[in-house]
């Protein structure tokens, strides 16, 4: 049984899109989003509401506390068991998300990498406050020119993350990564929301942004300030959290919404720029098309992967 996968930036419809697409097919949906394992960031992640997600199961949603630094290589076990559970029940598992390395470690496997190390991170940290996240990414060119060709110097986690390993290892972050295998068997249909406009997909993210305000985001995330959490927790690093609690502790709120905006931009942006790279996807012009013909196109990719 094909496991098929819908991903695409954020703000693009994947979720509206997935909730039909999940009823047409007889499917339950598997999050790929780093940021909805969360219990308790409900606003700032777009979670399927209770009514969503009483409408398909939903898997890997609400499974962690934001104190709890979940990873790649633990999606892709859990991810594996919610596959197997959803299959053994007759019907067709639906991945959805826009966290692409989740999807990369389920679909092509991690690479045997070290575990995080506080000591060089910390290094790190204070260099990149001290020179500027230009001067590490420069770094980077010449230890892992691959690497760097990928990741943007405005992209701080992953920028740290590949010198942290170069710096423990010795070795590239890209030769490691060479070597992986995939935990997916099953063969995978994957499709992609990909707008033509980026007007049109930020003026989504930008509705979207007055939406969460509205909805109490700013309450959510002093809730979880309130609980006095190390900020360097990937939770809290997710975009919207991060400039939401940047803008709390330094006790100035004018500028958290621009702040977000422009990080959710980037996002959206680098997000665009890794599907463009993937190989074998089916892309779906989300903003030429309507959520019908979306789904019409996806039901005539299924049929034509079904007769090749």
């Amino acid at each position: 049984m094909p496991v098929v996968c819908l991903l695409g930036p954020t703000a693009s419809g994947k979720t509206t899109l997935a909730l039909e697409l999940a009823e047409l097919l007889n499917a339950e949906i598997v999050s790929v989003d780093s940021a909805l394992v969360y219990r308790g960031m409900d606003i700032g992640t777009a979670k399927p509401s209770l009514d969503e997600q009483r409408r398909v199961v939903h898997h890997l949603i609400d499974i962690v506390d934001p104190d709890v630094a979940y990873s790649a290589a633990r999606f892709a076990e859990d991810a594996r068991i919610a596959i197997d559970k959803i299959q053994q029940s007759g019907k067709h598992a639906l991945l959805v998300g826009g966290t692409f390395l989740y999807y990369k470690a389920l679909v092509e496997g991690l690479a045997p990498l070290p575990e995080a190390d506080t000591r060089v991170r910390k290094q790190l940290v204070e260099e990149m406050a001290e020179l500027g996240s230009a001067a590490l990414h420069a770094e980077l060119e010449v230890v892992d020119p691959q690497a760097a060709a990928r990741i943007h110097r405005n992209d701080p986690q992953r920028l740290l993350r590949a010198l942290e390993v170069y710096r423990l290892t010795g070795r590239p972050l890209s030769d490691l990564q060479a070597q992986t295998h995939p935990v997916l068997k099953e063969p995978v249909v994957t499709f992609a929301l990909m707008p033509e406009s980026r007007a049109w997909l930020h003026h989504r993210i930008e509705a979207r942004l007055e939406m969460m305000e509205a909805a109490g985001f700013l309450e959510e995330v002093r809730g979880l300030a309130a609980r006095g959490l190390p900020r360097e927790l990937p939770a809290l690093k997710s975009v919207g959290y991060r400039q939401v609690l940047e803008a709390l502790d330094a006790g100035d709120l004018t500028q958290w919404k621009h702040k977000a905006l422009v990080a959710t931009r980037q996002l959206a942006k680098r997000q665009l720029t890794w599907l463009r790279g993937m190989e074998g996807i089916k892309r779906i012009v989300c903003d030429q098309l309507t959520l019908q013909q979306q789904l019409d196109q996806i039901r005539d990719g299924l049929q034509s992967s079904h007769n090749a």
